[in-house]
Formats: structure tokens, C-alpha cells, sequence
């Protein structure tokens, strides 16, 4: 297996007018590229003929271009996972294969990874080429949304225009629409100061329309609802479980205190409501502290299994 320095990431879903300028523009940016590179096409499932393109390319352009072509479309989080995980590059490199993005940025921005030794430079559409209603608004809301629930602030996190450092990157394993927070995962495998900004060029679509957009709102909330869980409480999930369930159980204590005050006072408290609702919140209070205790058990048996550590080490001094 040879080893590049450079792995570029493509997946494409029903991109058939794009396949041919899409390849052309890599080879032509990286062709004073003076290290080794690879370009890695994912067909994710496409119907059209995407697949048949790109095989012609393949044959055109030889072992440097590289085709995966999915058993159906799986949608683009799982479509750049399968390119990350066939990625042999030291720095992974990911983009749309729709021509928005322009292929020219890469070289910069692997040289300002490296020379400024960062794990991701993740590119900025600052002067966006899409519609403001139904593109640019949304996607600002879930900037902010995103950068607020995850501690990561970034200007544009929809981007797929980035740059990695692969042995930070190949720890990380995308599911769902995760591929709008690789930025947030990766503050869990590296120091934030790690990652940066590179304002990119962005071009309008001229062929075909998007097929992944930020419409698919309810899979992104929720998504982002786990990574916020994940980032905070990987390691440790009976301190979000034990806070709520600690806080259920007050709230019932006190309420149970207070009828118990009234009962030695002489009052009838059978047929209060607040009876019921307080015996109801301790119940729900013992439910999620067992639920602390099942999910800690688990994040153990995750680690032990698996052989992963809770930390990363990025590099070692004087030892052996």
C-alpha cells in the first residue's frame, strides 16, 4: 500500500455533468503539488451516470484517481467516511463534488496546516454563492447554534471544503448528518487552538442542483443534541444522568418535607396533587440515576472492548 502525504475526499451523489470538470479541476490544482497525492471519489449510490464517468476517468488518469462506488446511496456523512477510512494521505483533504468549492484552495490550505502544525483548517465561504432565504440564513442559524452547544467557533461549519491531520481524523467515526460537526468532534481528539479558519473561494452551482442541504433539519437538531451529550459527558455519563436525577430527587424531597410538616401539623394530605407529583419525581429521580449507573457501565465496557483509551496522545519525549 503506498503512503501519500495528500489524500483528497470526494463524495458525489447524481453528479454526472460534474464528474469530468470536477477531476479536471483537481489534477490541475495539484499539478505542482511537488508531494505525493491521491484523489479518492466516493459514488454514493448515484442513479445517473455518475458511476460509469468516473470508471472512464479512472482508466484516464490511472492509480492516482481512485472510485468507490457505494452499494446504494447512504447519504454524504457516510459517503466521505468510506474515503476517509480508504485514505493512505498524511493530510486528508474534503470537498463537494459539485464545483462550489474550488480545488485551487487546497494547496494553501495543507501548507498553513502544516507549517502552523494544526490537526483542521476548515474553509469559509465568506462571499457564499447561494440563495440568502432558503441557503445563507439557515446555515448562519446552525453556525450559531452549533458553536454555542459545542464551544467550537467556527464562522462556517457547513463547508466541506477542509483540511485534516489524518492521525487525528481517523479516530473520529462519522454516523447520521455528523459530517456538519467533524469540527466539534475533532475539539474531542485535539485542543481547539488546533483549528482554524481559511477564508475560501466559493463558486454558484452550474450543473445539477445540491442533494444534501441543511433542509434535513430534524436528523441536524438531533445530531447535535449527541454530540453536545458526547463531547461533555463521553467518558463520564452518570454526571449528566446523576445531575438531573439529583435534581428530580430534590424537588421530591422538599415536597414530600412539606407534607410531611403538614401531616404532623394535624392535615389530611391524601388528596393533595402534591403528594402524587412529588412520589412521582422520586420515582423519576431513581430512574435516572440507575440510568447514570447503566450508561457509566457501558461507556467501561465501550473502552475496555475496544481498546481505546479516554485521551490521545499527540506525541511522545524520551520515551520508549
Amino acid at each position: 500500500m503506498q503512503d501519500y502525504q495528500l489524500s483528497i475526499v470526494i463524495p458525489m451523489y447524481n453528479e454526472q455533468e460534474n464528474v469530468e470538470p470536477m477531476v479536471s479541476a483537481v489534477f490541475s490544482a495539484l499539478a505542482e503539488y511537488e508531494k505525493s497525492w491521491e484523489l479518492i471519489v466516493v459514488n454514493d449510490g448515484s442513479i445517473d451516470q455518475t458511476a460509469e464517468l468516473l470508471s472512464e476517468k479512472a482508466v484516464e488518469r490511472g492509480t492516482q484517481l481512485k472510485i468507490i462506488n457505494l452499494q446504494r446511496n447512504y447519504g454524504q456523512t457516510a459517503a466521505m467516511q468510506a474515503g476517509i477510512d480508504a485514505a493512505n494521505g498524511v493530510v486528508i483533504a474534503t470537498l463537494d463534488g459539485d464545483l462550489q468549492n474550488d480545488p485551487q484552495d487546497i494547496p494553501r490550505m495543507v501548507e498553513r496546516l502544516i507549517n502552523e502544525d494544526l490537526d483542521l483548517v476548515a474553509g469559509w465561504r465568506k462571499d457564499r454563492k447561494d440563495d440568502l432565504v432558503l441557503r445563507k440564513i439557515p446555515s448562519r442559524i446552525a453556525n450559531k447554534l452549533i458553536a454555542k452547544m459545542t464551544g467550537v467557533t467556527l464562522n462556517d461549519y457547513g463547508c466541506s471544503l477542509k483540511v485534516y491531520r489524518a492521525s487525528v481524523l481517523k479516530n473520529i467515526t462519522l454516523y447520521g448528518e455528523m459530517h456538519r460537526f467533524i469540527p466539534a468532534w475533532m475539539a474531542t481528539e485535539t485542543l481547539p487552538t488546533k483549528i482554524k479558519e481559511e477564508v475560501v473561494t466559493h463558486h454558484a452551482r452550474q450543473f445539477g442542483e445540491s442533494k444534501y442541504g441543511i433542509s434535513r433539519t430534524f436528523r441536524v437538531i438531533i445530531d447535535l443534541l449527541f454530540v453536545f451529550f458526547f463531547m461533555r459527558f463521553r467518558a463520564r455519563p452518570s454526571h449528566f444522568f446523576g445531575q438531573i436525577g439529583l435534581g428530580f430527587g430534590a424537588i421530591g424531597g422538599l415536597g414530600l418535607s412539606y407534607l410531611l410538616i403538614l401531616k404532623l401539623l394535624g392535615e389530611d394530605i391524601g388528596t393533595r396533587p402534591l403528594l402524587i407529583i412529588s412520589v412521582m419525581f422520586i420515582f423519576m429521580s431513581i430512574q435516572f440515576l440507575l440510568s447514570g449507573i447503566l450508561a457509566e457501565m457501558t461507556s467501561r465496557t465501550y473502552y475496555s472492548a475496544s481498546d481505546r483509551k479516554p485521551y490521545t496522545i499527540r506525541k511522545k519525549i524520551n520515551l520508549n
